[in-house]
């Protein structure tokens, strides 16, 4: 288990570098076997241990050091024994940063029809052959070593924050702590794998704040807050993750599970959370959307098909930035509009965008909240996203329980 008081675990150490003076947000730097990572953090999820349509090499050049491998693929196929007869996924994929894996739950969730959920684990129904299946938190966290990933996430019991069901979310947060326990006694590579907690208890605030405090007590080497993304309304979703970081452990690392949207993370790092990750911005290149600083573009518009600027001309990722071997031409708009309904390099080159984007974000942020300007930083980035429509009344809501008036316009 970790040192609450400094942030050191056997396979993490945590160094918190600044805080903002306004709000909750921090910067930190994560150690972790296979390198260090600034957070905050956006990572990428590269599912089957690659992201869709990117080398590894590709990857590593959008800065990418920490992405995200899917426990339940990974135990399909390859499967565990090739796992293990290779050395775990870095081996596997080639990747020579850090890896997450997630537990397995979220997919029986989210992909499958559950037969049951016991105190024992999830029954369900192969996707393969409609044979019987069982995840307990021992198997997950077996196969997770197996994976090798720098961090490992617990299984718990996942129900959609906006199920009407107290009674069944109480007994999802309570079994979600037992299943932490036996996933603590199972994990045989405390040393080399990181175990981070998740905490439940859908839109119920003191369900959330009990639930913080017993997994705390655990004293795991990061903490994450789960069930979110699920479709509450986005006010709810702020007033859980405020609520959570307000009681957990400072020298902790704090993830935000299954969020991508750029302004959704802008919020959740002043309401103090460190990682984040999503498929969203993978997802979207792949149907011809480019995130930029202006917003959304969908490049198979029309619209587009003359236009020979850059994606994103404030953007330094090796779509947008000029080449030499091209006369100092950038990749563009035209040439992806040409592409995205026709070739797949098309999607290729969005999802190197997009990754290296969100990438940047992040660490444009990280360097606000270290010169201790979070707050104009919030500000010019919902100007120039939302534009005249204004940033969204959830978010000048959130940040302003935060201390940042968005109403107020950035400092010039």
């Amino acid at each position: 288990m970790s040192d609450s008081a400094t942030g050191k675990s056997a396979a993490l150490t945590f160094d918190l570098k600044a805080r903002c003076s306004t709000s909750k947000a921090r910067a930190s730097t994560l150690h972790l076997p296979h390198g260090p990572v600034e957070l905050p953090i956006f990572m990428p999820v590269a599912t089957q241990a690659s992201l869709k349509g990117l080398t590894p090499d590709q990857l590593e050049e959008t800065s990418c050091r920490l992405c995200l491998n899917n426990t339940y693929h990974l135990g399909l196929k390859p499967g565990q024994a090739v796992l293990d007869a290779i050395g775990g996924a870095h081996k596997l994929q080639g990747w020579h940063h850090n890896i997450l894996t997630d537990s397995g739950g979220f997919q029986m969730v989210s992909l499958l029809k559950l037969a049951k959920i016991t105190e024992e684990g999830v029954r369900f129904l192969s996707p393969h052959d409609g044979s019987p299946m069982l995840l307990t938190p021992e198997h997950s966290i077996s196969l997770q070593n197996s994976i090798g990933s720098d961090i490992i996430m617990q299984l718990d019991d996942v129900i959609q924050t906006t199920s009407p069901d107290a009674a069944r979310m109480r007994e999802a947060m309570y079994r979600s702590i037992r299943w932490l326990d036996r996933c603590i006694a199972a994990h045989k590579n405390p040393t080399t794998q990181n175990l981070f907690c998740i905490i439940q208890g859908g839109l119920d605030l003191d369900m959330r704040r009990e639930c913080s405090v017993e997994m705390a007590k655990r004293n795991t080497p990061g903490i994450a807050i789960g069930g979110l993304s699920g479709g509450e309304a986005k006010s709810d979703f702020c007033k859980v993750v405020d609520t959570c970081t307000s009681l957990l452990p400072p020298l902790k690392p704090r993830y935000v599970m299954g969020i991508g949207y750029p302004e959704d993370i802008v919020v959740a790092v002043a309401l103090g959370a460190d990682m984040f990750d999503c498929v969203w911005p993978t997802r979207t290149a792949r149907f011809g959307n480019a995130i930029t600083r202006y917003g959304v573009l969908n490049l198979k518009h029309q619209r587009y098909s003359e236009d020979f600027g850059p994606v994103d001309e404030d953007c330094s990722c090796t779509v947008c930035r000029p080449k030499d071997d091209n006369a100092g031409l950038a990749i563009s708009r035209a040439y992806i509009h040409h592409l995205a309904a026709k070739e797949t390099v098309g999607a290729h080159l969005l999802t190197m965008h997009n990754v290296h984007w969100m990438l940047s974000l992040m660490r444009r942020a990280r360097q606000a909240i270290v010169e201790d300007r979070y707050p104009d930083f919030a500000k010019k980035f919902f100007e120039d996203y939302f534009g005249d429509k204004g940033a969204p009344g959830w978010a000048v809501e959130a940040m302003k329980g935060a201390g940042i008036d968005l109403a107020g316009g950035a400092s010039p």
